[in-house]
């Protein structure tokens, strides 16, 4: 088949306190990876800010913001400076005291191409999401894009075979995964080590099972517990881009920030699935038990 080359470009940082401060180290990189000639930029999960969602603290709705409003503005008008498709992430207040962790999708002329809601959301220490963000109810939907249909997903969701299954059935051409995550300095080294070779093998194996690219940009930087209860958190880095049998196409290192910059070929999917035709041969007649919560 004709090769269908999109270079696409992840940013990833590390966040601070200050709002002003990080999207101006997010403009530099994602003005960077148009320099080097990207048409489709991702942002890591929540990158206007700290994580969080490390403590519950009432206050911190205050954060959030509609769609549309400040962050997507911001991004819609470098989308549009730069003639490219840009994918950022935001605390989104839908409703008093309905609030979701958001995805959104900027097209080429600054316009809101569409949005995601994060599906699954975690509850665990120095992960407390559930005290924030409603479960989304947009479904698994790829948003359509001058680059192509996106399954974009948010960093939990990236646990979950199902959720990348629907979006590739959809019809997406990528799997995207803005990100936030990494370790508690408490643990031990090999413990942090096999936790950030579980998070790369799920997600190449998404690739795999699906036949599509996937990339992923992860925030890096070690922020504090602010009740320090805690050590806090260690982001991991280790941004990346797979082809669809898995293979590394790049990625960043573990402790700096950095911006990568690649060339996906959107059409060897379909040469890849015509070897490995995993849609075809799914007994979908024996699968409906995958709605039980447990099979007792």
């Amino acid at each position: 088949m004709k090769e269908k080359t999109l270079r696409v470009g992840l940013v990833q940082q590390a966040c601070t306190a200050d709002r002003e401060y990080n999207l101006k180290n997010s403009a530099a990189g994602i003005r960077e990876a148009v320099a080097r000639g990207a048409q489709l930029v991702m942002l890591q999960e929540l990158h206007t800010g700290l994580y969080f969602c490390q403590h519950e603290s009432t206050d911190l709705f205050d954060l959030a913001e509609a769609i549309p409003g400040p962050s997507t503005e911001w991004l819609g008008a470098l989308a549009k400076e730069l003639n490219i498709v840009l994918v950022g992430s935001l605390f989104e207040r839908r409703a008093p005291g309905l609030y979701h962790n958001t995805a959104v999708v900027l097209e080429r002329d600054g316009s809101l191409a569409g949005k995601y809601r994060k599906m699954h959301i975690p509850d665990d220490p120095g992960y407390y999401e559930k005290f924030y963000f409603t479960p989304g109810d947009l479904g698994f939907t790829p948003i359509t894009t001058s680059v192509g249909k996106l399954g974009l997903l948010v960093c939990w969701d990236q646990w979950y075979p199902e959720a990348a299954r629907l979006m590739a059935l959809a019809g997406a051409d990528l799997l995207l995964y803005p990100t936030a995550i990494g370790a508690n300095p408490a643990d031990a080294a090999d413990e942090r080590a096999r936790q950030r070779d579980a998070w790369i093998t799920i997600q190449r194996s998404h690739a795999v099972a699906n036949g599509l690219p996937v990339l992923v940009a992860n925030r890096t930087g070690f922020e504090p517990d602010p009740t320090g209860q805690t050590a806090g958190a260690q982001f991991w880095g280790s941004s990346f881009v797979v082809g669809p049998q898995g293979e590394f196409l790049a990625q960043a290192g573990t402790d700096q920030a950095e911006v990568l910059v690649v060339d996906v070929d959107l059409a060897r999917s379909e040469n890849v699935r015509r070897w490995w035709p995993f849609l075809r041969d799914r007994r979908i007649e024996a699968y409906s038990d995958l709605v039980k919560r447990f099979r007792d």
